[in-house]
């Protein structure tokens, strides 16, 4: 009972926790109803033209150079440091031709040559983004099917209601922010999905065991009792995560600004989700020990002389 009295009564608060998160998800919800995701060059097609410089390139530099000659473009590393990638909208077969003579203008000591020109048409932007959205439909389907035999279907529904929340929550905060959203984001957002379910798991897991320890304890008590016990794991590998995010989003540039961003919100939002939607579901599910129990087969006994 030492465990008992020491722990944290998470479940107290879950019905203002639901209520905060009911609003934010109106929130994102209408945030990606009004605005939309504001889609990058790799769902709405453009012009991408790849640079090769004789010494290291500045990235910040170029792109204000282009900036400044009314070209709005995404600058990008390239493999080396002397290789850029520029992504820009526009089909023009002499883009490239202009914004190496725009950037010779500007600075005629940098020596550098156009190495190739590809247009991307609207319609294979428009099949990365559905192909995207199908991955994450099928990830949560997956997910949902490996709880149900993993533990029980309860489990499952709770999952990826979660995981539905975290997704809402990061889309809803890049819609209203207006950032754009690519293929590194899009990576961000899947990988999200997958650091918020390993986080559900835990929990999960450790409520599982503790209806063999706690036997005279309720749902609630028990799933106070494991977020406690997994606590500090769950604080320890949120917080060194985030560290390492803030620190790409800040020394990263502009090529991974997005990416962590996206990320760490998804961090945030799924440590919270895990005990707060997740944990949660259970309890309106009622979930109960006989719920983890395998049924008994029965044999038909014979009865005939």
């Amino acid at each position: 009972m030492a465990i008992i009295k020491s722990t944290i009564r998470f479940m107290a608060i879950r019905n203002v926790a639901f209520a905060i998160t009911l609003v934010l998800s109106v929130i994102g919800l209408g945030a990606l109803f009004a605005k939309g995701l504001n889609f990058g060059l790799d769902f709405t097609g453009g012009t991408l033209i790849e640079l090769k410089y004789e010494q290291a390139a500045d990235l910040e530099l170029i792109k204000r150079e282009l900036g400044q000659s009314g070209y709005e473009a995404v600058v990008q590393s390239f493999g080396a440091t002397t290789d850029v990638l520029v992504r820009m909208a526009g089909d023009d077969p002499q883009l490239g031709t202009k914004v190496a003579e725009a950037l010779r203008k500007i600075d005629p000591d940098t020596r550098f040559e156009v190495k190739r020109v590809e247009f991307v048409g609207p319609q294979v932007g428009e099949e990365l983004r559905d192909q995207g959205g199908l991955a994450a439909l099928l990830a949560l389907g997956g997910i949902m099917l490996y709880l149900a035999f993993r533990f029980q279907w309860k489990f499952g529904v709770g999952a990826v209601a979660s995981l539905a929340h975290d997704t809402i929550i990061t889309l809803g905060i890049l819609a209203f922010f207006e950032i754009p959203f690519d293929l590194t984001v899009l990576a961000a957002v899947l990988a999200m999905i997958g650091y918020s379910l390993n986080d559900t798991i835990i929990i999960y897991d450790r409520i599982r065991e503790n209806f063999r320890v706690l036997r005279k304890a309720d749902l609630i008590e028990n799933i106070d009792v494991s977020v406690t016990q997994t606590l500090l794991r769950t604080m320890a590998t949120s917080f060194s995560t985030a560290l390492a995010l803030i620190a790409l989003l800040v020394f990263g540039g502009d090529t991974l600004a997005n990416f962590a961003l996206a990320l760490l919100v998804g961090v945030v939002v799924g440590t919270y989700s895990s005990v707060y939607i997740g944990a949660t579901v259970l309890i309106w599910l009622k979930l109960r020990v006989e719920d983890l129990i395998p049924p008994v087969a029965t044999e038909e006994v014979d009865e005939l002389p």
